[in-house]
């Protein structure tokens, strides 16, 4: 009907084989059709689609006033969620958080926390070598000679504490307790008359929080370069109550805080007068606290990118 050749466009068209007098007339009176018939369809067509859909309701258990399905909501991941509650256990503490750069020095990644280029220690740490002569930062550590050196320069002097989360990275062969990249929350403390029973007192807080339980660990002697004493703080593996079995290399425990005082050279590194002030710190695998707090029994699921993984990880309310 209102194709090239249909009727209503040929009536219209007419208007041309009228005389010239009688063409406005006629015209106004052809659009005021066409326009009526155009209406009519339309309302025939919305009627139409309207019975239709009626029909198809009636014939399925659809509900049109249901709300449409929603995109899935993201999750955050389990260290994620684990460092934001120690984040804020930690600054319930009095800590304040710091931060540094992951593409390191030589310097603030070995010399600078006391270990020489020909220190046997730097053997124990496999590391990414960049072809600049920086490196993947192999633990977290630098940034507490950074925030010494800021601080000491604008003539700031201690108490200090701060807290370091971050990612690290080694050359080491990956395996279910082991990453090449992984993640660290370093701590330091440093005032007149820290000792290690501040040090221990810190750590069982802070395990006995994020763990959610109380937990067996023994305090063992341990060797890095920038503490002095040092410790190895181990906890009772959940996987196999301490009888021994893979992830715990069947010796019972899991190696999860390396702590210590602050060696003095670090200390003058940074700026503070080691004569008259001592520290502690610590720096603990984040994998593995949430390992220990989920079960997960094998570390290379969290670099895995299994969106069904993550997702099992609720937020914890803030």
């Amino acid at each position: 009907m209102f194709g090239a050749k249909g009727e209503v466009l040929d009536f219209v068209r007419s208007v041309t084989s009228l005389p010239k007098e009688d063409r406005p007339a006629f015209g106004k009176h052809a659009n005021a059709i066409k326009q009526e018939v155009e209406q009519a369809l339309a309302t025939r067509r919305e009627a139409f689609a309207q019975a239709e859909l009626q029909r198809e309701l009636a014939a399925t258990d659809f509900d049109p006033t249901e709300p449409g399905p929603r995109p899935a909501r993201g999750a955050l991941h389990p260290i994620t969620i684990v460092q934001n509650e120690l984040v804020d256990l930690f600054t319930s503490m009095g800590f304040v958080w710091e931060d540094g750069p992951e593409i390191e020095s030589e310097y603030y990644n070995f010399d600078a926390l006391n270990i020489p280029g020909d220190h046997p220690a730097r053997e124990s740490q496999d590391t990414f070598w960049l072809s600049d002569g920086n490196l993947l930062r192999t633990h977290t550590s630098p940034v507490q000679v950074r925030t010494m050196q800021r601080l000491a320069k604008n003539g700031f002097q201690p108490p200090l504490k701060v807290i370091v989360p971050g990612r690290c990275f080694r050359c080491e062969t990956v395996d279910k307790s082991h990453e090449h990249t992984f993640y660290q929350m370093e701590g330091l403390v440093v005032d007149r008359d820290v000792s290690v029973a501040n040090l221990i007192h810190t750590m069982k807080t802070c395990l006995r929080v994020i763990l959610e339980r109380d937990v067996q660990v023994r305090l063992r002697p341990g060797f890095f370069p920038f503490v002095e004493p040092g410790f190895e703080l181990d906890v009772n593996c959940p996987f196999c109550s301490g009888k021994g079995c893979s992830v715990c290399k069947q010796s019972g425990w899991i190696e999860i805080l390396p702590c210590g005082m602050v060696h003095p050279n670090v200390l003058r590194q940074g700026g503070i007068d080691a004569e008259q002030y001592t520290g502690f710190a610590f720096g603990m695998g984040l994998q593995r606290v949430v390992m220990l707090r989920y079960g997960i029994d094998d570390i290379r699921q969290f670099m895995g990118g299994d969106l069904r993984f993550a997702s099992q990880f609720p937020e914890v309310p803030r």
